[in-house]
């Protein structure tokens, strides 16, 4: 019962989000129901109660144990540290992982090292230091777009029901799990670095979902529109998208906190407008996407 009752939980704070979203305006996305094949992890809020966490700690071979299932082995990708609280049961494709939360002690903060840096997200580069280093974009949705097209196609020309719809939709399921393990492992490396290498670091606070809005159309009055330039910002939410920058934010956060640094968000307003050696703030400044050009004192740099 305790499981079913994380998932009303989870149900509750869909609909609390609803009206909250109806409340204030914005567009309220009605809680989708998932069925069967969309209801993917199940929640287990204390070990011991439906689970139970290396239930054969005499055996060398890892096991969960769930109430109704039995016994099942593990594989461990690193061991589990602390006090086990809460596990979960998740589903992707035809793979399944366990999930754990756990009480541990307060991590020894890193030596400090005296450095500040800012960072200037991008898509044509990942990110940018304040010191003058660029981090490549890597690109990991654009790179498998080919294979994610082909393996589209072929799901869209199964027959529902049929086994190899059910292929398909491992094939799809499998390519974009690829893609946001990339994304993250590139994420976690990248952050890492500046967590350890500087103490205090500042990074522009973006509004993500503001910026990968769709432009709104733009009535003739006649039944006809005029061109908004949506193609080319759809474009441009894919690259934002897949750049990643909310999910780099956030383990940028938890590893600082974890590391006893310092993260702040600035506003962004024009920070690629304002010459840092007179203060000149113009939109000429910057004639294109990569250079600055002070009008006023003639300093030049790279943009970001």
């Amino acid at each position: 019962f305790s499981s079913q009752q994380a998932t009303l939980r989870r149900l509750d704070k869909a609909f609390t989000a609803f009206f909250r979203r109806i409340k204030s305006g914005e567009a309220p996305g009605y809680p989708r129901f998932r069925g069967v094949r969309r209801f993917d992890t199940v929640d287990f809020p204390k070990d011991g109660d439906g689970c139970r966490w290396d239930s054969t700690p005499h055996d060398p071979q890892t096991r969960v144990r769930f109430q109704g299932v039995g016994h099942v082995k593990v594989k461990q990708h690193r061991p589990v540290a602390g006090k086990v609280k809460t596990v979960s049961v998740k589903r992707e494709g035809r793979r399944w992982y366990v999930i754990l939360t756990a009480d541990q002690a307060p991590p020894e903060p890193l030596p400090a090292t005296g450095a500040v840096v800012g960072i200037d997200l991008g898509i044509a580069s990942f990110l940018t230091t304040s010191d003058g280093r660029h981090v490549d974009n890597p690109r990991h949705s654009r790179n498998a777009a080919k294979k994610l097209e082909a393996a589209q196609r072929a799901l869209a020309r199964s027959k529902r029901g049929s086994k190899r719809r059910r292929k398909a939709v491992e094939r799809v399921a499998t390519l974009h799990r690829k893609v946001r393990r990339q994304r993250l492992d590139h994420a976690h490396k990248t952050a890492l670095g500046l967590v350890r290498d500087n103490d205090l670091i500042a990074h522009e606070d973006l509004k993500i979902r503001n910026m990968s809005k769709a432009p709104e159309p733009r009535p003739n009055g006649d039944g006809t529109y005029a061109p908004n330039g949506a193609a080319a910002k759809a474009g441009l939410n894919r690259s934002i998208a897949d750049a990643g920058w909310g999910v780099f934010l956030a383990i940028l956060a938890a590893k600082a906190e974890g590391a006893g640094r310092e993260v702040i968000a600035v506003d962004p307003r024009n920070t690629s407008r304002t010459c840092p050696d007179c203060g000149h703030v113009a939109k000429e400044n910057r004639p294109t996407q990569e250079k600055f050009h002070c009008q006023a004192c003639g300093h030049t740099a790279h943009a970001d």
